[in-house]
């Protein structure tokens, strides 16, 4: 007869109590409850969401998992722009207040019921207004020092970060620079090392995360900010831009462009579970362990509605039974 180290490549093993860290699938047995016991193996899922009423691409993204906002961007027919705002009670998406300026790429931050549009494209240049969410309406915040689209933001409506992007002079040139708001005023920040656009974000002001991007060629570049300067931080495995993130400095979660997911802890990017619809120029909302993936672009169809909610299960202790 097979025995379980025949299977496993481990012998069963006695603990008087139950071990802080084993392998996944390891099985032993507790001497004190008299009982086999087991870790259970840790899962990274994508599964589908409800979808969208319209479809978004290139567009703001805020919240949870369970309490999102999708505002502007492009829908179908390209290339109109919306300003139609949309939000997800973890399960079904429902309109909110549209937006003053139908616009797309744009930074943002922020949460369902208070939420932050930065920057984005209004045809036919750049801007640098702001607009502010309550819930149900938009209204007009203090505008950025400088014109920009394709940039990124993250932190809060009354601490909220925007960096990189577009920034149009005469004519448009990749933008390093990095703005902090208060809540009515921006104020220069430290500039990212390196100029870009497009790029996946997470965190807050004084701890926020930038990574990929199109500068001009998709990038692994990661940076972190400490709320004045922005250092190197570990690359992504997969070079791309226009990518979404969800999560905190030290814990998030890269996804997009057009599939792969990768999770950070602050050094690293590790690879995990693919979404199950690959498209680029989505948003994204919630934290590492439980994020949502929504809208984006899908070559050959365009602008999409598709929803998907990521949740990553830890490893748990088990008893064996026989039921």
């Amino acid at each position: 007869m097979t025995t379980y180290k025949e299977i496993f490549g481990k012998y069963v093993k006695n603990y008087s109590s139950d071990p802080t860290a084993d392998a996944e699938g390891q099985v032993w047995y507790n001497t004190t409850s008299g009982t086999f016991k087991t870790n259970l193996v840790s899962l990274n899922v994508w599964s589908s969401g409800g979808n969208m009423g319209t479809p978004h691409t290139i567009f703001g993204g805020a919240g949870t998992a369970t309490a999102a906002l999708g505002f502007g961007g492009r829908t179908t027919p390209f290339p109109t722009f919306t300003a139609s705002t949309e939000e997800y009670n973890g399960s079904t998406w429902s309109p909110g207040g549209n937006m003053g300026t139908a616009r797309y790429s744009m930074g943002s931050a922020g949460t369902q019921t208070v939420g932050l549009c930065v920057g984005g494209y209004v045809s036919p240049f750049g801007t640098a207004a702001t607009e502010e969410y309550d819930g149900s309406t938009w209204s007009p915040g203090g505008n950025m020092g400088s014109t920009a689209y394709l940039l990124t933001g993250c932190g809060t409506q009354t601490a909220g970060l925007g960096f990189g992007g577009y920034l149009f002079t005469a004519s448009p040139i990749f933008r390093n620079r990095t703005e902090e708001y208060d809540g009515s005023t921006w104020t220069n920040g430290g500039n990212l090392a390196t100029a870009r656009y497009n790029m996946g974000g997470a965190g807050t002001q004084t701890a926020g995360l930038a990574f990929g991007a199109n500068a001009p060629s998709p990038s692994t570049s990661t940076e972190e900010y400490d709320g004045s300067a922005w250092t190197a931080g570990g690359n992504l495995n997969t070079a791309r831009g226009a990518l979404a993130g969800a999560g905190t400095q030290t814990s998030a979660l890269g996804f997009g462009s057009p599939s792969a997911t990768e999770k950070y802890d602050g050094t690293s990017w590790t690879n995990t579970t693919s979404m199950t619809t690959g498209r680029s120029s989505l948003s994204g909302a919630g934290t590492q362990a439980s994020a949502l993936g929504f809208g984006g672009y899908v070559p050959g169809t365009g602008a999409v509605t598709t929803t998907e909610e990521f949740e990553a299960t830890l490893s748990s202790t088990k008893t064996i039974t026989t039921s």
